[in-house]
């Protein structure tokens, strides 16, 4: 089966941006120039285009142009994507690490995120995901054990825990806050910085019809990830 050419198209433009050919700020092709060179319709280049735009690769300008976008990574502010599906619709490789899946008493505070009893256990998981082989995002993860009860005996260095809960406890809520930290000697040496690198770090509550399903910390380096979003009105 032939690849679609807004596909070919994607994978031209991400392959000179890899190569180096295709700087930050470089601009690029038009629509009308790509559905030229590919023999398409101006709408499929713009597909191309606007597909790589909402991930992160590409900045379209009104009346400009579009450009190379810088080369941190890129995550959506306004909708929960799978940061192994995200990684991969740039260009790149997603690989995890889990370092961490056990069961643990819960604290006040989690208690109340987890909206379960004081005297409970819960599921914490510590996943770190790669980016072409650099350490993009460390993910701990607490998890309602009532709701997903067979958590624990899940691989997440074959699945994502957000494409597993995806699946078994659907997403219907959620709440996100997000902060600029620096982080513990842990992390920095998981994330492979130093103690004074800036972190962007989210923490997400998820909940399905059946209550509250888990509470993530989701830390980066600030210097390689970077959150947007595109709103249509």
């Amino acid at each position: 089966m032939s690849t679609p050419k807004f596909q070919q198209i994607k994978a031209y433009i991400i392959a000179r941006i890899e190569a180096g050919e295709w700087p930050h700020n470089k601009k690029v092709p038009s629509e009308n120039e790509l559905s030229q060179q590919f023999t398409v319709s101006r709408m499929t280049a713009r597909r191309a285009l606007q597909d790589l735009t909402e991930q992160g690769v590409l900045v379209r300008s009104q009346g400009a142009g579009t450009f190379v976008a810088s080369l941190k990574s890129q995550s959506s502010l306004l909708e929960i994507r799978n940061i192994a599906d995200e990684i991969t619709d740039r260009g790149h490789k997603h690989h995890a690490v889990q370092s961490a899946l056990n069961t643990i008493s819960v604290n006040e505070e989690l208690a109340i995120l987890l909206n379960v009893p004081t005297e409970s256990q819960i599921f914490y998981s510590e996943v770190l995901h790669f980016e072409n082989d650099a350490p993009i995002q460390l993910e701990q993860r607490y998890v309602n054990k009532r709701l997903v009860p067979e958590y624990l005996e899940q691989d997440f260095s074959a699945q994502t825990p957000h494409e597993y809960l995806s699946s078994v406890a659907p997403l219907t809520e959620a709440t996100h806050e997000i902060e600029a930290v620096n982080v513990n000697g842990h992390t920095c040496q998981l994330l492979n910085i130093s103690a004074t690198t800036p972190c962007l770090q989210i923490k997400r509550r998820t909940w399905s019809s059946q209550g509250v399903v888990s509470f993530a910390i989701l830390t980066s380096p600030g210097d390689r990830y970077r959150l947007g979003g595109h709103l249509v009105f």
